[in-house]
């Protein structure tokens, strides 16, 4: 790929910007874009990122600006930091001023609700084919903080144009930040949206108080729900065994670094959910793909009692503990019950 790669990052949160500085400790140069003036103007001028990393150094071959155009300008590759409610309106942001195809690789991990498209298809219909070189998914186990201080991750990128992929999979990887290539799109981009689900609700368990061994049962299960509705969608199974599956799940579900649990622990702890969100700062994500995950369950016809059961909580005013109660003492089923169902799916359909 050489050295003299310019990639334009838009959205210069937390994950963007850690995302900057492993691609500028590989030779980089990356145009960070975002919305706040002051931010862009402390990256330039002090090479810090104050409101998301207030602790990391960031390269000189990290350039913010809040111009769109000029962001774009001369760069091989475009990555979208940006959250899935925004994505559409930023994308349309940016059509203006392309003009050849490029490679765009989206970060991001949710499901629109309403349309129930993966973050890909959003892409897909907001860039027109003329402009579209390839689409490239980047996802798994990854807390921003961890990667910008150099700790080992491993990620998965996914396309459905696999040249692409490894090349964006030369673009980022180096002795820190590991990348392997999975040419499951679907299951890549339902397992990094769906864990946030049950990382919310792992929050809400932890504030409850209810343990570890709850929370492990919470997570196991958790998994065989996004492996039932991912592999109605179209997704290999064993996708969810791997690190956009059970990886991302794991790191999500336990980290202190995880918006997502921090929130479902405010909401376990009593807070309601508008002082939640405002408390956060940030965009929680599975609060969104919650309302998405009940109504792909309902397109599917899937059980998916956690994702339904967390809708219930924020969505319909139930009682959290009651609910979480009520998830521990459902109907007795066989363990493997799941994993059969789905293999069978496999040599049936």
């Amino acid at each position: 790929m050489g050295n003299q790669t310019k990639v334009a990052m838009i959205g210069a949160g937390s994950w963007g910007t850690a995302l900057a500085l492993v691609l500028a400790d590989n030779g980089h140069t990356v145009h960070l874009w975002g919305k706040n003036e002051q931010d862009i103007e402390e990256i330039n001028k002090n090479h810090i990122n104050k409101r998301y990393l207030p602790e990391i150094k960031l390269s000189e071959n990290i350039i913010g600006f809040t111009s769109m155009q000029e962001a774009l300008q001369d760069v091989q590759f475009i990555v979208m930091s940006v959250p899935t409610k925004a994505m559409r309106e930023v994308m349309q942001q940016m059509i203006p001023y392309l003009d050849e195809p490029k490679t765009f690789i989206h970060v991001s991990k949710g499901i629109e609700p309403g349309t129930l498209l993966r973050i890909s298809e959003i892409m897909e219909e907001e860039i027109p084919e003329q402009l579209l070189k390839s689409i490239v998914v980047l996802s798994g186990p990854s807390h921003a903080e961890e990667v910008s201080l150099r700790h080992l991750t491993t990620v998965t990128v996914s396309s459905k144009n696999m040249e692409e992929a490894e090349k964006v999979q030369d673009l980022f990887i180096n002795s820190k930040f590991r990348v392997y290539t999975n040419p499951d799109i679907v299951g890549v981009e339902i397992g990094g949206a769906l864990k946030n689900i049950i990382a919310v609700c792992a929050g809400i368990t932890d504030g409850l108080g209810f343990g570890d061994n709850a929370k492990a049962a919470l997570i196991t299960r958790g998994l065989a729900e996004m492996a039932r509705l991912g592999t109605k969608m179209g997704a290999n199974p064993l996708t969810f065994s791997g690190l956009t599956g059970i990886g991302d799940l794991i790191v999500t579900c336990t980290s202190v670094h995880s918006r997502n649990w921090r929130a479902g622990n405010l909401l376990g702890k009593g807070c309601p959910l508008e002082e939640v969100l405002e408390n956060m700062g940030m965009v929680v994500e599975g609060i969104r793909t919650t309302k998405a995950g009940h109504q792909l369950s309902v397109k599917y016809g899937i059980e998916m009692p956690i994702t339904n059961a967390l809708y219930d909580v924020l969505f319909n005013g139930k009682n959290a503990r009651d609910v979480v109660e009520g998830l521990m003492t459902r109907d007795k089923t066989h363990e493997m019950e799941d994993l059969v169902n789905i293999l069978a799916s496999q040599y049936t359909e």
